[in-house]
């Protein structure tokens, strides 16, 4: 074969060739370039939006080239500050040998918190109509300014005032106070001297006087209206109303009892000497006991005093039968309880009266014959009331009262342990020169007392005494006071 070489022809080929190879090589070159520059891909959002105090969680970011994921070290960089407001930065950067690339993602970290306005007295205040809405103050904070009571804005209106304040990240919050121009409040009345007043009958009432006043007029004490009239000739519990209105119609009245009573002269001791025994009985009635005292008074013939306390109502019947059997039934206490009938005047007084109540509602007799919890010369009242004694004696008698205390201890409370000690201790008391007021109890199970009583009852009468329940007009027993 012959071969023909033609100049022409092969410079054409290489003029064709030559542009696809520089392609190729461009090409080349190209996938050179890319193949080895990365670049970067945030993940998540690239702009966050975080409330404040939340924990930012970081979640980076990834790189890549033409061909992918490639497992190059990432450089992160910033550092975000929840507690504070602001925007921060995290930048995101990678470099190989030949390129760099970096990225960077924004957190904004953001208050959305209100902040809080308190108002003193409240959302709604009442004001007298005849006066005007004084401000009762108020305070502003917030969660990350702090106090900012100096930006609250107040907008006075009649019926009410806004109060408007914003923090630094414009949250706002408004609050609003309502002013309602009424007047409900009842005005006061104040009595000059005790509620109760005791008048000895025949002698004249002074009223002690009063005092009324306004939450909106001030003192109205020209207002007020005393109805009810206290007649001092006739003994009883007489009722003063006082009455009082202000200009809105709000209406008070309050009470004073005046009790009016004969006052009872003690009969002095020492001025008799009858050699009359008075037995009588405290801390009763008790279902063991009081009804076969009863019983053994009955047979004997022989009269009594009960000085009663407060029991369960189921032995309501046997002050009744005592009372009705021609016994005294006199007051003692209601509880029995030092520390709280000692603490006051009027705490001594609050326990006789409910006694004297009970009392009244057995028997329909007002008893007005006492005998202290402990006797009058106790000193366990010192314990609550320093001179409580002292006043009292004094109180009750002014109040109609008689106190007895004895002369003649049985023991049965304390000391006597059996029947033959008690009659002992009665019988070694008794005289003929002087009222012999015998201390005895009936009590639940005081079976010694119970067991001594008819032998003491025979000892007076084979020993020329006579027997006697207490009246007023019995010569009056007292100790020396101890406080």
């Amino acid at each position: 074969m012959k071969i023909i070489k033609n100049k022409k022809y092969m410079t054409n080929n290489i003029l064709i060739f030559s542009p696809i190879l520089i392609l190729l090589c461009f090409i080349m070159c190209l996938s050179l370039f890319f193949g080895t520059r990365e670049y970067l891909k945030i993940n998540g959002e690239k702009n966050i939006t975080l409330v404040l105090n939340n924990e930012y969680i970081e979640k980076g970011a990834t790189s890549y080239n033409m061909f992918g994921k490639t497992n190059n070290k990432i450089n992160i960089s910033g550092k975000v500050n929840n507690t504070k407001v602001g925007k921060y930065k995290i930048k995101y950067k990678i470099q190989n040998n030949i390129f760099s690339n970096d990225i960077e993602r924004i957190i904004e970290v953001k208050d959305n918190i209100n902040p809080e306005i308190i108002l003193e007295g409240g959302n709604e205040v009442v004001v007298c109509p005849n006066q005007e809405f004084v401000e009762l103050g108020y305070s502003a904070s917030d969660n990350y300014d702090g106090d900012i009571t100096n930006k609250v804005i107040v907008n006075n209106k009649r019926d009410f005032i806004s109060y408007e304040v914003s923090d630094t990240s414009n949250n706002t919050i408004n609050v609003e106070r309502k002013i309602k121009y009424e007047d409900t409040e009842k005005p006061k009345i104040t009595l000059n001297g005790k509620s109760t007043i005791y008048v000895v009958n025949g002698n004249s009432y002074n009223e002690p006087g009063y005092n009324a006043s306004d939450n909106c007029e001030g003192d109205i004490s020209s207002n007020v209206v005393v109805s009810g009239n206290v007649d001092t000739s006739k003994n009883g519990n007489y009722i003063l109303t006082y009455t009082v209105k202000d200009s809105n119609g709000n209406e008070t009245s309050v009470n004073r009892n005046v009790k009016v009573y004969t006052k009872v002269e003690p009969v002095k001791n020492d001025s008799v000497g009858n050699g009359v025994i008075y037995l009588t009985f405290d801390d009763g009635p008790s279902a063991s006991i009081t009804p076969k005292v009863l019983d053994i008074l009955k047979e004997e013939g022989v009269k009594a005093t009960f000085f009663v306390i407060n029991k369960s109502d189921s032995l309501n019947y046997l002050i009744k039968r005592a009372h009705d059997e021609g016994h005294t039934i006199a007051l003692h206490s209601s509880t029995h309880n030092y520390a709280k009938i000692y603490s006051s005047v009027d705490a001594y007084f609050n326990d006789l009266y409910t006694i004297s109540n009970k009392v009244k509602n057995i028997i329909g007799i007002d008893s007005k014959i006492i005998r202290f919890p402990g006797g009058s010369s106790n000193t366990i009242s010192r314990n609550y009331s320093k001179g409580i004694m002292s006043t009292l004696i004094n109180e009750v008698t002014n109040r109609g009262y008689i106190y007895f205390d004895w002369n003649i201890g049985s023991g049965d409370a304390g000391g006597a342990s059996n029947k033959t000690q008690v009659y002992n201790n009665v019988i070694r008391g008794l005289s003929h020169s002087k009222t012999n007021v015998v201390l005895m109890h009936d009590f639940e199970n005081n079976y010694k007392t119970l067991n001594a009583l008819r032998d003491i009852i025979h000892y007076g009468k084979n020993n020329g005494y006579s027997f006697s329940n207490i009246t007023t007009s019995t010569p009056q027993v007292k100790h020396s006071v101890n406080n």
